[in-house]
């Protein structure tokens, strides 16, 4: 995709090439893809130039880092949350580097430099100590064409670089750069956006380069290819993992065709749970299977008949969706109380856990004990002042109250805030003896107690193709323990549209009728009669469950 540029994707690519060029160790294993390949990269030396290095126990100058950031695009902030920003509070500097997972923290007294660590913006927690840092700059924008490289001329000398398929690498870089040059034709020459001058760089690389880049290196191809001939061809005696269509009599017969063969089974999944449901359906059919766990993730199964290994993954046996996992940046919105400050205007009413409700008034610089700490400044009646610092931020929220009606501020000293409190605690504690109450009346009526999951349960929730949200596997439980009490459930659960609220009803309802019960679902809607009718079908079919629906078109 052209149209966007991916902060996220160049913090990578930075922090690799970094990693590449300034590695101590040997044996690095990269892993890359065409349209990957297809842009250039700064050249080491080029890098090296342009790296800050900060050491622990130096001295640094704050003007004159300010002015090198700024010219390397970086962007002052009050609070880092990705790549190419940094912020200065005080004798604590925040910097975001192009070239680290993690925002670095550097703490001053005058100009010497008392510790560096990085942190967590999410939650501003330290994460380890370190010595030195390098800043690195923006590859994207900050570095000219002639400063760029293709990647294969940053790998040393002994790489040995494995293809999967030659000829569509050519076919897929020719192609993006036919898509590059039709979108740089649509880019206007006043637009100054980063995107816009990575576009006019033209720092791509062509395919008949790559062909005279990597003959000098060590080349092992995964298929034939037209342009290289092989000095050796290498076979290996292997077999895709066999389609089982969820049938596990199916698997455990060939599991000890597998043993009987002389072949250890592994299992594999990133799911420790999914360990525990195997056992429990091996358990429940009487099938006396050897396998070996395996908790990671293989994207797919195998048979190695030299090695005698028989490698199996738990998404194709389930025939479920494979997730990736692939790292994501921060992001604005994810900044523990740093949204919030950042929402606020000068002028918003917010409510301080101490002291009431007060006035947002902006940031405020102070000197205190010869430091400069950044506060938020509130006002407060008779035009009080509080200065709440940046490390207090848990104690004030936004203040929320009927629309249109605007609040009256509090007096800082009064006892009139505290006398709110401890009415609202009161109110607060009739409310719950009434719920107490409630819910022993309910708890004290009868219901009907519903058995404990059996294999075909957990072979159900196992069928299911994508992976369990954590709040949609704490959610299935707590209904299913519900279930299994002897007195009604009382239980709301909420989520928005796609979160997975329907196979959690369907996985309820189909522990009530492996209990010998009938469930009846009741929607709002006839359209949603007939998605439910639907998807209900679709997922219980292959357990013989009879699933129709009516409505006020079509009756019993």
């Amino acid at each position: 995709d052209f149209a966007n540029l991916n902060t996220s994707n160049v913090l990578q690519r930075t922090e690799i090439i970094n990693k590449i060029t300034s590695a101590r160790s040997i044996g690095e294993v990269l892993i890359t893809y065409p349209e990957a390949l297809f842009e250039k990269v700064v050249a080491p030396k080029e890098l090296e130039k342009s790296r800050i290095s900060i050491v622990k126990d130096e001295k640094l100058d704050l003007d004159f880092l300010t002015e090198i950031l700024v010219e390397y695009g970086f962007e002052r902030v009050d609070f880092v949350y990705e790549p190419g920003h940094f912020s200065i509070r005080g004798g604590i500097v925040d910097i975001f580097s192009y070239g680290n997972e993690y925002p670095y923290r550097i703490e001053l007294f005058d100009e010497d430099i008392e510790s560096i660590r990085t942190f967590d913006p999410l939650t501003q927690l330290s994460i380890r100590k370190i010595q030195r840092v390098a800043i690195i700059p923006n590859i994207n924008t900050k570095f000219t064409q002639k400063q760029k490289i293709s990647l294969f001329k940053v790998l040393p000398e002994n790489t040995v670089i494995w293809i999967k398929d030659f000829e569509m690498l050519l076919d897929k870089l020719q192609m993006c750069f036919d898509k590059a040059e039709q979108f740089g034709k649509t880019i206007s020459s006043l637009d100054d956006t980063e995107l816009a001058e990575v576009f006019r760089d033209r720092a791509f690389i062509r395919p008949d380069e790559v062909i005279g880049d990597v003959e000098k290196y060590h080349l092992l191809f995964l298929n034939k290819n037209l342009h290289f001939q092989p000095d050796e061809k290498i076979i290996f005696n292997t077999k895709p993992q066999p389609n089982f269509n969820k049938n596990f009599k199916l698997l455990i017969e060939n599991l000890q065709e597998n043993q009987n063969a002389g072949l250890e089974n592994y299992i594999f999944t990133d799911n420790p749970k999914q360990i525990d449901r195997f056992y429990a359906i091996f358990e429940d059919l009487g099938a006396m299977v050897q396998f070996h766990p395996v908790t990671k993730a293989l994207s797919q199964g195998f048979l190695d008949l030299d090695l005698k290994i028989a490698c199996y993954t738990d998404h194709q046996i389930f025939r479920r969706f494979h997730k990736y996992r692939l790292r994501r940046g921060f992001t604005k919105d994810k900044a523990i109380n740093l949204r919030m400050l950042r929402e606020l205007q000068p002028g918003d009413f917010v409510t301080h856990i101490d002291h009431g409700i007060g006035r947002y008034s902006g940031l405020e610089k102070l000197n205190i004990n010869g430091q400069i700490q950044e506060s938020v400044r509130l006002f407060y009646k008779n035009n009080d002042v509080l200065y709440v610092g940046i490390n207090s931020l848990h104690k004030i929220s936004k203040f929320v109250g009927k629309e249109g009606k605007a609040p009256k501020l509090s007096k800082i000293g009064s006892d009139t805030w505290k006398r709110l409190k401890n009415t609202t605690k009161r109110k607060v504690k009739n409310i719950a003896k009434e719920l107490i109450k409630l819910y022993a009346q309910r708890k004290a009526a009868k219901g009907i107690e519903h058995p404990e999951d059996d294999y075909m349960q957990i072979e159900l929730e196992s069928s299911f193709m994508y992976e369990d949200t954590p709040d949609q596997s704490k959610a299935t439980q707590d209904v299913k323990a519900d279930m299994q009490k002897a007195y009604p459930m009382d239980r709301l659960i909420c989520g928005d549209v796609g979160f997975g609220k329907t196979e959690v009803a369907i996985r309820a309802a189909f522990k009530c009728v492996m209990g010998g019960r009938q469930v009846a679902i009741l929607v709002p809607t006839t359209i949603l009669a007939l998605q439910h009718f639907k998807t209900f079908g679709e997922r219980l079919e292959e357990f013989g469950v009879t699933v129709d629906y009516i409505n006020r078109f079509r009756s019993t």
